[in-house]
């Protein structure tokens, strides 16, 4: 899943996206709100980690576009602004959650997930795929009811998948919701996952749809 993390404090952006790496995120970073609104507008998220306080342009302002402009993605506030009145003007701008500073980052990925789970269509904390499931809320996986073992990118590309079960996702759009923006990409790199992933799930549960992409089957449907 791929998140915008918007903050203009480097230190902790940094601290930030490399936890919501390590959680198996794809992460891209805007640090002032010119470039964030340009982001949310151009690219496609999963959700988005909003500071209020950024240069150029108020955290506030940029929110207000999207939502005027008809995107959806979730939206949580990361602040140190506590004040009621500064929550409320969070909250009428279209924002999903507030966080205020100094947080734990496990309540922030937590939080994260619920609101990605939320917005999914069908709204289900558990989602299967003939022996496959993935608990969005904690972000793991089983197959045959044991825990399945995952690399960060085999995650990512496991998610985008089984999100969207059944249906053809175009391999250029697994490439964009699986890397950050600024990662140098081997053109076979996502072949070399959907290959690993293939031997720890079953090789038929992994389709390529040539000239498309690949999707995700129960194993030995037909």
């Amino acid at each position: 899943m791929k998140i915008l993390l918007v903050e203009d404090d480097e230190p902790l952006s940094a601290e930030l996206a490399k936890a919501l790496r390590a959680e198996g995120f794809a992460v891209d970073l805007a640090r002032n709100g010119i470039d964030a609104g340009h982001l949310g507008e151009t690219e496609t998220y999963d959700a988005v980690v909003l500071d209020l306080g950024l240069p150029q342009r108020d955290g506030v302002s940029v929110l207000q576009d999207w939502r005027s402009a008809g995107r959806t993605v979730p939206v949580l506030i990361l602040t140190a602004r506590d004040g009621w009145s500064d929550k409320v003007a969070g909250f009428k701008a279209g924002a999903d959650d507030y966080l205020v500073k100094p947080f734990r980052v496990e309540e922030l990925v937590m939080r994260l997930r619920a609101l990605m789970r939320r917005a999914q269509a069908n709204g289900a904390a558990r989602v299967a795929c003939g022996p496959l499931t993935f608990d969005a809320g904690l972000g793991t996986f089983e197959h045959h009811g044991l825990p399945l073992r995952l690399t960060g990118l085999e995650w990512r590309v496991l998610c985008a998948l089984i999100l969207r079960r059944e249906a053809v996702v175009p391999r250029g759009q697994l490439i964009e919701r699986v890397y950050d923006g600024d990662a140098e990409v081997d053109s076979n790199s996502v072949e070399v996952i959907i290959t690993r992933l293939r031997r720890k799930i079953a090789p038929a549960a992994i389709e390529t749809v040539r000239g498309h992409g690949y999707r995700l089957m129960p194993a030995g449907a037909a």
